[in-house]
């Protein structure tokens, strides 16, 4: 089994965690990480721009002017897409953007997350992550001691002094361990893990 340092917040190496194989050492398949990501920002989207036909816009059904005779091409009514204030011909309509993936190709992908980004090096384990005061300061201080940036936090619990003193740094976002998504994962370059979410993410990934 691949195992991985753990370090405490001064960067000091305080041991190290045996990693399950099947989800951070597992096959990377691309074509499902593509995939659960398309889905993922197919289901942000709304679906519910709409523009108005000729039929839904204020307007007089009277004729501007008489059928023939007047050597102007012939027109309905001033609600016809043409004219300025007049409906919208073939505008979009309201509908459903929404995709599904089974939960077993999911979690697939979200194993090729993870073993793609250790691969590469770019996981850090901690100890334990909080902070005895609300600090951005501090926050940038620790970040800075580990040499890293644009990284995704993963925790099991975050405290209101960690969420509170990261919140307004730019490029860091914090998720608890249930809410992980394939479109952070790869969205951001490193990953920050606590030790007890390493243990809670092989739980619920593992086959």
């Amino acid at each position: 089994m691949p195992s991985i340092a753990v370090f405490n917040m001064d960067r000091q190496k305080v041991g190290e965690v045996e990693l399950s194989e099947e989800v951070f050492n597992t096959e990377i398949k691309e074509y499902l990480m593509h995939l659960a990501l398309r889905i993922q920002l197919a289901n942000r989207r709304a679906g519910t721009v709409k523009t108005k036909t000729r039929s839904e816009v204020a307007g007089s059904n009277k004729k501007p002017f008489k059928q023939k005779g007047t050597g102007n091409a012939r027109q309905g009514n001033v609600r016809a897409p043409q004219y300025p204030g007049g409906g919208v011909a073939f505008g979009p309509r309201p509908r459903d953007y929404t995709l599904s993936m089974n939960k077993k190709a999911r979690n697939a992908a979200l194993r090729s997350a993870l073993s793609f980004q250790f691969k590469n090096e770019r996981i850090t384990v901690m100890d334990k992550l909080d902070f005895d005061a609300i600090s951005t300061k501090g926050f940038v201080g620790f970040m800075k001691r580990f040499e890293i940036e644009r990284s995704l936090i993963i925790t099991d619990n975050f405290t209101h002094n960690l969420q509170l003193s990261c919140r307004n740094v730019p490029h860091i976002k914090l998720l608890k361990h249930d809410a992980l998504n394939i479109h952070d994962m790869l969205k951001y370059k490193n990953i920050i893990i606590t030790q007890s979410a390493v243990q809670s993410v092989e739980g619920a990934l593992q086959k």
